[in-house]
C-alpha cells in the first residue's frame, strides 16, 4: 500500500509531543519494507488559504513552522488523491484536527484533513465525505471548518468501554453512504497511551471497517495521522491500521 511520508518529517520543529523526537522513526520503523512511501510536495498557499485565514496564516509563518506545516498539508492531499482509486495513509506532522480558520491548538498549525478534503471538493473529486475521527481528543477544528457542511458527516467516537465503542464505529460506517471516507487516525487512545482504551487489534478493525465502507458505496478512502506518543507502541498501532485499509 503507498504511505505519503517524507524524512522532513522528522525534524523536530517545537517543544510539544507530536514533534518529540523518535516518534516519526518509531512509525518508519514499523513500516519500513512493508508499505510503498511517496513524497509529498507542500501545499499551496491557494489550497491553504482556502481554509485558513491569512491572519492565520501569518500566524504560523512568525512561529517558524510554515514549511513543515505546508508540507502536512501537502501529504494530505496527495494521500486524499490517491485515497481515490485505492487506500492510502499519510504519515505526517504537524497535525491538524485541533486547527480553525484563524486558529489552532493541542499541536496542530493547518488543518491537513480540512485543506484535503476542500481540495477534492474544489475539483469535485468527490461528493459526500464520512469523516472517522478517531484521535482521543475531538477534532474540534474537523468540526468548526467542516461540520456545518451538508455534504460531510464526522464522526467522534467516545466513551469508556471498548467494545461499545467498536459497536459505535461498526454502526456509522454500516450507514453511511459517502464515496470518500476519510480517518484523522490519533493513536493516543490506545491502552498503552492517554486515553488507556483500545488494543491495537482495534486499529486493525477499523482499517478493515473503513475499506469495506468505501468498497460498498464505490469509492475511496485514506488517513492522516494525529495523535499518539507512546513511541514504543505507535508503530505497531499504525501498521495494524494501514493492515485493516489493506484488507488484512
Amino acid at each position: 500500500m503507498k504511505v505519503v511520508y517524507s524524512e522532513e518529517f522528522k525534524q523536530v520543529y517545537s517543544y510539544d509531543p507530536a514533534s518529540n523526537p523518535g516518534r516519526i522513526e518509531a512509525i518508519e520503523f514499523s513500516l519500513k519494507g512493508k508499505v510503498d512511501f511517496v513524497e509529498p510536495q507542500p501545499a499551496g498557499l491557494e489550497d491553504i488559504a482556502a481554509v485558513h485565514t491569512q491572519k492565520h496564516i501569518d500566524e504560523v509563518r512568525k512561529e517558524g513552522v510554515y514549511d513543515i506545516a505546508a508540507l502536512a498539508a501537502g501529504g494530505a492531499i496527495k494521500a486524499a488523491q490517491i485515497g481515490l482509486s485505492e487506500p492510502c495513509f499519510a504519515v505526517i506532522r504537524p497535525p491538524g484536527h485541533h486547527a480553525s480558520a484563524d486558529s489552532a491548538w493541542g499541536f496542530c498549525y493547518f488543518n491537513n484533513m480540512a485543506i484535503a478534503i476542500e481540495k477534492l471538493k474544489r475539483e469535485q473529486k468527490i461528493k459526500k465525505v464520512f469523516l472517522l475521527d478517531f484521535d482521543l481528543h475531538v477534532g474540534d477544528g474537523n468540526i468548526n471548518l467542516l461540520g456545518q457542511r451538508a455534504s460531510v458527516e464526522i464522526f467522534n467516537p467516545g466513551g469508556s468501554d471498548r467494545n461499545e465503542y467498536l459497536r459505535t464505529v461498526t454502526d456509522a460506517l454500516s450507514k453511511t453512504d459517502a464515496d470518500m471516507i476519510a480517518v484523522s487516525a490519533g493513536f493516543d487512545n490506545h491502552e498503552a497511551d492517554w486515553g488507556g482504551l483500545l488494543k491495537t487489534e482495534d486499529y486493525r478493525y477499523m482499517g478493515n471497517l473503513v475499506r469495506e465502507a468505501a468498497r460498498r458505496n464505490g469509492g475511496g478512502c485514506f488517513g492522516l495521522l494525529e495523535g499518539g506518543y507512546n513511541h514504543a507502541v505507535l508503530g505497531i498501532n499504525v501498521l495494524a491500521f494501514i493492515e485493516g485499509l489493506e484488507g488484512k
